[in-house]
């Protein structure tokens, strides 16, 4: 203990490699993220392994309070296609997915909504609820909020002749979003969970691609961010390579030379279309690492990809 008479104070001398000062440190320098998002809007896509691994769960819970004791206000969208083929299948029901998309028909879609807004949706509520913090549950049928309107596909059948018109049932894309729920449930402090299920124009049920929903309430909420927790490193280019950081105009090109596919295209689309309309920045981090979220919005280093409009941005 020494004296310090510049201060007339006592001051107390910690050796530097103790835990206590290595904490104090971590908090320190994570004081410029909580002011920059204190009462930020962030749309968080909640898929993948960090839905059904069980510490995964645990962690990306105690994630969203620590983020809402701080100041963030998270919303978050979640999916839920395995759990919705495991029920199918115990019914005797097979699943069937036309170019990645599920066909739903009127049973289906009872399953889909069943156990989206039920099974699922309830689970991350309360998980949430048990970690401290205050999670309601919702779908996109609650208040009006998202309105959807039927998804055609289309197959190219040759050159001068007219695509193929595929019908895949109750299968929908998100044609207005109404947050006042959402900002009603915010303003009140609650954590919001949407379930991905919309509603038609004559009070239908639609099932829409849980990354295309959260890229159209990030884009209506003119969220600060918008997170996709994937089963992947983030964006890779031809080489197989992290991209760190990519922009809005070369999204298009990832997809049309196929250097990205499959689940990965929803992501960079709806992301696309969210910074378009108001949202500083996406990120595509890896859900299969404990606390990806703190780790990405918290620290320098940060994980996965992250998408911006332009350069400078």
């Amino acid at each position: 203990m020494l004296y310090c008479p510049c201060t007339s104070s006592l001051v107390i001398e910690i050796p530097m490699n103790t835990k206590i000062f290595e904490k104090a440190k971590i908090l320190i320098s994570a004081l410029p993220y909580f002011k920059n998002f204190y009462k930020k809007v962030m749309v968080i896509k909640y898929g993948g392994h960090a839905m059904v691994d069980e510490v995964l769960r645990s962690a990306f819970a105690q994630d969203i309070v620590l983020m809402k004791y701080v100041g963030i206000r998270p919303i978050i969208v979640h999916g839920g296609g395995p759990q919705i083929n495991q029920v199918m299948e115990k019914m005797g029901l097979k699943p069937v997915f036309i170019e990645g998309q599920r066909v739903t028909d009127e049973e289906t879609m009872n399953v889909v909504e069943m156990v989206l807004v039920g099974t699922v949706n309830k689970g991350i509520v309360s998980l949430i609820n048990k970690a401290g913090g205050k999670a309601v549950g919702l779908s996109g049928r609650d208040g009006n909020l998202i309105l959807a309107e039927k998804m055609t596909l289309y197959k190219y059948t040759g050159e001068d002749r007219p695509p193929e018109i595929i019908d895949i049932g109750r299968v929908g894309r998100v044609k207005e979003i109404n947050p006042d729920v959402l900002y009603t449930l915010i303003e009140k402090d609650f954590i919001p969970v949407i379930a991905p299920v919309g509603v038609g124009p004559n009070g239908e049920a639609y099932n829409i691609n849980a990354d295309l929903v959260a890229g159209a309430l990030a884009g209506a909420l003119s969220a600060e961010k918008l997170i996709y927790l994937s089963d992947v490193e983030g964006v890779k280019d031809e080489e197989g390579k992290l991209i760190s950081t990519l922009y809005v105009d070369e999204i298009e090109i990832l997809i049309e030379k196929k250097i990205v596919k499959g689940g990965m295209i929803p992501k960079l689309k709806s992301a696309k279309k969210a910074l378009l309309a108001g949202v500083k920045k996406a990120h595509i981090i890896d859900g299969r690492i404990t606390h990806s979220l703190i780790i990405e919005l918290f620290t320098d280093e940060g994980l996965g990809t992250q998408i911006l409009m332009k350069g400078g941005d």
